[in-house]
């Protein structure tokens, strides 16, 4: 295997960049598993991190665990095609390790949030960008309610998810495609169809092997 998770057969086809975002509760996690179980050659972006690991974590495999200093060296010289702190613990998404599984012929997905997206428009050249949306937001709220219980702090963080939740599905036209995820299976079917429509785009061919194959 050249990389990790990559099929040994060698693919006839570049590997593409998938960035996904949606607003907390929409699904978006459980769709990029499924996908990953289910598709040949569709990884997770493995990003960098200051904060400590969690038990059960490994490293490299859910993220890769680094000192501040050291991810702060490698922002300054321009490593991460995003980057950002969260709850006082530094994020980023390696170029180097995007470009290494794209060559592999990896589909590569990075769940990030829309100021992330926003960050890998300026830094990368290429990438499809697909947004999943709750069908309405009092699902939304059932979902959030559903997956926290209903203290007064619970309810006041509902309350603050659904209004960032507002905010970022005003950004929806940003993106290539936008999935709706109102029945599971059918948001699934969805999500796997843009990966293989992606795939059979004519710019994604190895134009090398074309050449040598059918033309030789």
């Amino acid at each position: 295997m050249t990389e990790r998770g990559v099929s040994t057969v060698q693919k006839k086809n570049k590997g593409g960049i998938f960035i996904i975002s949606a607003p907390s509760g929409a699904g978006k996690s459980t769709l990029c598993s499924h996908l990953m179980e289910s598709t040949e050659n569709v990884l997770p972006s493995v990003s960098y991190t200051t904060r400590p690991p969690r038990q059960g974590e490994i490293n490299d495999v859910h993220y890769t665990f680094i000192s501040e200093k050291k991810f702060r060296e490698m922002a300054a010289k321009g490593a991460f095609v995003e980057w950002a702190q969260v709850h006082g613990n530094l994020y980023g998404t390696s170029g180097r390790r995007l470009k290494s599984l794209v060559r592999a012929g990896a589909d590569v997905l990075l769940d990030i949030d829309v100021q992330g997206a926003a960050q890998i428009r300026k830094s990368l050249d290429s990438g499809v960008y697909i947004f999943i949306m709750p069908p309405s937001l009092s699902v939304l709220r059932s979902r959030l309610e559903k997956r926290m219980s209903n203290t007064k702090e619970q309810l006041a963080d509902i309350e603050r998810r659904l209004a960032r939740a507002r905010d970022e599905m005003k950004h929806y036209k940003q993106y290539d495609y936008v999935i709706v995820n109102d029945a599971l299976k059918s948001a699934q079917q969805q999500f796997k169809a843009i990966i293989t429509a992606e795939r059979l785009r004519s710019g994604r061919l190895d134009s090398h092997w074309i050449r040598n194959t059918l033309f030789a």
